[in-house]
């Protein structure tokens, strides 16, 4: 049956006809300062495959379409030019290819291309942008100042060694010139200086790991295997089970650790894999490069733990071992409708639509954005997606920066896969996987889409319709008053930018929107499957959710970061708290009155810069510009406060991570910006947890943060213990998390009041004797309200292009997953 979704005329909806650049943005360039796993490596372990087909349509012009009536205006946005160049928005195609063209003709670097490469070949991981220093950035766009520099950040994946290694360079300027043209170690944004380099303890994730390890301890157990759920995990295409384990690695006393576990695989579309836990751990010491070296260390099977496998094996076989119930896929774990329709449902449910057509502006090429009062401009990087950068309100800066800089998923339990497991979701990237959005679905029909580039194995790949841009009006109003003589109300229509990253299991929803008075909000939601443990160890790790599954606890940890420009550079941080008081007044008769008062206090230094929202939500924390008050003498600025989901990682000096994610600590923390400080954390901080390439903690050095250009580095998620309401899949509703940035002082009245869409309507006698609608257009557009099929039959999935060779006339549809 086709799959259709209403549209309605007025609503066609239209996809951006430019592409993003080749590569995505990432860290800044040097400045004169001085400055595996369930979830498979995203570079290498290329995951489910769609089939190569040539593309037998140009990528240019390529939309979303339906059905328009010729009285309808267009819903797409309208064109313009951005004031200046987007320094943000990546590399282009023949810059890419010339970075890779040129990596190749280095010997010294002794690199094998992708496809040729084996588990000791030095391969490209990733060529992108490399975000200018804001220090530049700001004397271009504020001051008329050249044009930063353009440089690309390559990381280089050295295997042909028996100690292997990523290693950051810097690449450049750009264009190459074989007379200028360099390549260094790219240290400087990085708190431990090791010439760019991180040991990769995964680097035999293809080969070693599975064809002589993992799928070797598979055929080796088979026989009890068989027993237990009839079948086996031995790298066969017959194969039923799987092996898979803790991420990051146990990285101790030199020694590198993991534990892996068993699961049943699914027998249909659904990758409901991680719902399907079988109880049955091994623990293997591997160490080194040499699979003849590496040890298995024990197993562990209903809360027993056998040290070799002859010992597990004796008390199987002689029947001392009681056997668990499997996990097997059903009807449960899969996303279709089922049950009962509910009543009326299958009626088509309210649909917006933009009668009057596109509101809002956009540059394509620059991917800069104008929406009423607000100016910004997109970015894209392979590690984090989606950043906004150059925020201004009335042409004024408020943010200068504004982005996700890591995600974690950090989890508890009584068995050791569970225990052991803490992703750190850069390592996979969120560009990589932010997918072709679905009209009406993802985003209103009528948006606006853009697509979304990034590079892998000498390719770039184009999630075609990735990010969308659209109004929206809230289903409450920014303002409403009523008299016994009149009733005043005001529409509260907002604009959202917005991607979806589906990293593993779960869907992460990333959406910034802007509000006519100012505001700005940043929110995450997040749904998919739950990674589940099997249900052995009783009700202190989780629910149990089905016969032997247990929904199992974790937190998820998301840190955003928030360059604030309020009226400059130069800023403070101000509290503001309600407190309790028992005061005496002068008009109190001398007798003291229990009541509140505002307590105000500074951020002075970093020493005191990483805290928690209030207790009883007391605490105010203002950004401000105590240079630049507003006529009434209160400083101009802008509140930070937790929308919901404001929190911080429960669990206190992770095992797993140790010093890994020290930016998860805190609610908040601020520091003074730094050039050499881009980052709160590194795609591969999980290789070395103990002395990562970023440790967050060291950016705070008692710096004064009184009037400086501040940093603010905000903690927002959930702590979920998945429930039956989480199965099949997590829900958005309740995975919701999210930030607001709300003027406080910086404008003499609320600034919605320039709307005209609102309304006051003057009553008595019980009729209406004035309505008001201050300018507002009615709707031109005849709504035809019979449901328009809207063609969903037009989702494609990524584009590939070939960078080495380049071959930009041949592009091929490939669509990669982590699981």
């Amino acid at each position: 049956m086709r799959l259709t979704a209403l549209s309605n005329p007025c609503t066609a909806a239209a996809a951006a006809l430019a592409l993003f650049s080749c590569a995505e943005v990432a860290f800044a360039r040097p400045s004169p300062e001085p400055k595996v796993p369930s979830r498979v490596q995203w570079s290498r372990n290329r995951g489910k495959k769609i089939a190569r087909t040539v593309l037998q349509q140009s990528l240019e012009a390529r939309q979303y379409s339906n059905t328009t009536s010729a009285s309808c205006p267009e819903t797409k946005a309208t064109s313009i030019t951005a004031p200046y160049e987007n320094i943000w928005a990546g590399l282009s195609d023949g810059e890419a290819a010339s970075v890779i063209a040129w990596l190749f003709g280095q010997p010294a670097l002794n690199l094998t291309a992708s496809e040729n490469a084996t588990a000791w070949d030095n391969t490209i991981l990733l060529v992108e942008l490399m975000i200018p220093n804001k220090t530049d950035a700001v004397a271009y766009i504020d001051s008329g100042a050249a044009t930063p520099a353009r440089y690309a950040r390559v990381v280089i994946d050295n295997r042909a060694t028996v100690d292997p290694y990523f290693q950051d360079l810097l690449v450049g300027p750009l264009p190459l010139n074989n007379a200028t043209a360099s390549y260094q170690p790219l240290e400087f944004p990085l708190t431990r200086k090791t010439e760019g380099k991180v040991r990769n303890v995964g680097a035999d994730d293809d080969d070693a790991l599975y064809s002589a390890w993992l799928y070797k301890i598979g055929a080796e157990m088979v026989d009890i295997t068989m027993d237990l759920w009839g079948g086996s995990a031995m790298g066969a295409d017959n194969d039923t089970l799987d092996i898979w384990g803790i991420d990051p690695l146990w990285q101790d006393d030199g020694r590198i650790i993991r534990w892996d576990s068993f699961w049943n695989t699914p027998n249909d579309i659904f990758d409901a894999e991680t719902l399907l836990p079988l109880g049955l751990y091994f623990k293997s010491d591997v160490t080194g490069r040499d699979p003849s070296q590496w040890k298995l260390e024990g197993w562990l099977y209903n809360n027993i733990f056998y040290n070799t496998t002859e010992e597990f094996r004796a008390a199987y076989w002689s029947g001392a071992v009681e056997k668990l119930a499997a996990n097997v896929d059903g009807t449960w774990a899969h996303t279709d409708q089922q049950g009962d329709v509910l009543p009326s449902d299958a009626n088509y449910p309210p649909t917006t639509i933009a009668p009057s057509g596109s509101r809002f502006s956009l540059d394509y090429e620059r991917k800069y954005v104008e929406w009423m009062d607000y100016t910004f401009f997109i970015g894209f990087s392979r590690d984090v997606g989606m950043t906004l950068y150059d925020i201004r309100f009335k042409g004024e800066r408020i943010l200068y920066e504004l982005g996700l800089q890591e995600a974690l998923a950090h989890y508890a339990g009584g068995d050791p896969v569970q225990s052991g497991t803490s992703y750190l979701d850069s390592y996979y990237g969120f560009g990589p996987y932010a997918f072709e959005l679905v009209p009406g679905y993802d985003c209103p029909e009528y948006a606006t889409y853009l697509n979304s580039t990034f590079y892998v194995d000498e390719t770039t790949h184009t999630h075609l319709n990735s990010i969308c841009l659209f109004e929206f009006t809230a289903d409450y109003p920014m303002q409403r008053h009523s008299t016994s003589e009149y009733v005043a109300n005001t529409k509260n229509t907002y604009f959202s930018v917005r991607s979806v990253s589906t990293v593993g299991n779960y869907d992460y929803m990333f959406t910034y929107s802007f509000y006519t008075d100012g505001s700005i909000g940043v929110e995450v939601r997040a749904s998919g499957y739950i990674q589940s443990a099997y249900y052995t160890t009783g009700s202190d790790f989780g629910w149990k959710i089905q016969e032997a599954l247990s929904g199992s606890m974790h937190d998820h940890v998301l840190n955003f970061k928030a360059d604030f420009d309020i009226l400059g550079t130069a800023n403070s941080m101000q509290f503001v708290e309600n407190v309790p008081v028992s005061r005496v007044f002068p008009w109190s008769n001398g007798k003291a009155r229990n009541t509140m008062q505002l307590q105000r206090s500074t951020l002075t230094t970093e020493d005191e810069a990483r805290f928690d929202w209030g207790v009883n939500s007391a605490k105010q924390v203002l950004v401000v510009n105590t240079d630049a008050p507003n006529k009434w003498g209160e400083s101009r600025g802008y509140r930070v406060l937790p929308s919901f989901g404001a929190m911080h990682l429960t669990v206190k000096d992770s095992s797993n991570l140790v010093n890994a994610a020290r930016w998860a600590e805190y609610d908040i923390q601020v520091t003074r910006q730094h050039d050499h400080e881009p980052r709160a954390a590194h795609a591969y901080n999980s290789q070395d947890v103990n002395d990562p390439p970023v440790d967050f903690s060291a950016f705070f050095n008692g710096e004064s943060l009184e009037q400086e250009d501040l940093v603010l580095w905000l903690n927002v998620g959930m702590h979920h213990v998945p429930n039956t309401g989480d199965l099949p899949n997590t829900v958005f509703t309740t995975a919701h998390a999210g930030l607001t940035f709300a003027p406080n002082n910086y404008f003499d009245m609320d600034q919605s009041r320039r709307t005209v869409n609102m309304v006051r309507i003057n009553y008595s006698g019980g009729s209406a004797a004035e309505v008001e609608t201050f300018g507002q257009k009615a709707a031109t557009c005849a709504v035809d309200f019979t449901p328009v099929e809207y063609d969903l039959w037009q989702y494609k999935g990524d584009v590939v292009v070939r960078k080495f060779p380049y071959d930009p006339n041949d592009p091929y549809y490939e669509t990669d997953s982590i699981v």
